[in-house]
């Protein structure tokens, strides 16, 4: 596979409701993060270790990864030589149309399994992307869906309902709302509980609890997203990353990095470049 690491973390313009990204991670670490589509990889070479809330996956070459939204996870090499992948993000609706259409799941379809082993998916992710990458959409578009198709008919089941202590959890929501809407100049939690009429050690169980991490993490998460759609939308990296309260850019280009694969700059790029050729 080489000795180098390599990510490119784009969209075409014509598939608006898909990120894709194509990498080779040696030392890269994902930190526990979550995001608001599905995620579905194909494991092209060297071993990927996943951490979930409910135990870790060891996932090699042949095998797919699949993550429902929201679902707080880690990820790193699982081997010395690191792991490389084709990864597909695509919108949560997107799915869910898709879900209507090809089976019998009626209400939030998602996947059962985290990691399977299945060539055959593996192949269609990975053609998806050799498709979009020949400026192919007609093709990667119908790759797509029958590459989601097949993983649900396979995998595929109805989302759970969460149980959470109701108390806690408006708690929770309530002190989600907060940071959202003061993400450049957030509360400590000490501040945060006592707004909320709670105790810091119970909001930052009852946090854990439904966002599968502690607020701090969320927030940072939450910034980064609010920074991709600044990035996508042309403006610069260092005033993005004051816009979503970060001190200055490195510290944005640290974290944008860790959660997303690739630097800001980047990912700027691959846009911009997508938007030109459009």
């Amino acid at each position: 596979m080489g000795d180098k690491e390599w990510a490119r973390h784009w969209q075409h313009d014509q598939l608006p409701d898909l990120d894709l990204l194509r990498a080779r991670y040696i030392r890269h670490a994902f930190p526990r993060h979550a995001h608001d589509g599905y995620t579905l990889g194909a494991i092209t070479g060297g071993l990927e270790e996943v951490g979930l809330p409910d135990g870790t996956e060891r996932v090699g070459a042949g095998g797919v990864v699949m993550i429902n939204p929201e679902v707080p996870h880690t990820a790193r090499a699982g081997a010395p030589e690191g792991w490389a992948y084709a990864t597909l993000y695509p919108a949560a609706h997107l799915v869910a149309g898709i879900a209507a259409e090809t089976t019998t799941l009626r209400g939030t379809a998602g996947f059962a399994e985290t990691a399977v082993h299945d060539r055959q998916a593996a192949h269609l992710i990975a053609a998806v992307h050799r498709a979009a990458e020949e400026g192919n959409a007609l093709a990667a578009d119908s790759l797509l869906r029958v590459a989601i198709a097949r993983l649900l008919r396979r995998h595929g089941g109805l989302l759970p309902a969460r149980t959470i202590h109701p108390a806690g959890a408006l708690d929770a929501a309530r002190a989600q709302e907060v940071l959202e809407q003061r993400m450049t100049a957030p509360p400590t939690l000490e501040q945060l509980a006592t707004e909320l009429g709670t105790s810091p050690f119970a909001l930052l169980r009852a946090f854990r609890d439904r966002y599968g991490m502690p607020p701090h993490t969320w927030l940072t998460n939450a910034r980064i997203r609010r920074a991709r759609l600044l990035l996508e939308a042309g403006v610069p990296p260092a005033e993005a990353a004051v816009a979503v309260g970060f001190t200055d850019q490195p510290h944005l280009g640290r974290h944008f990095r860790r959660i997303v694969g690739v630097p800001p700059g980047a990912y700027q790029r691959a846009r911009r470049n997508v938007q030109d050729r459009g």
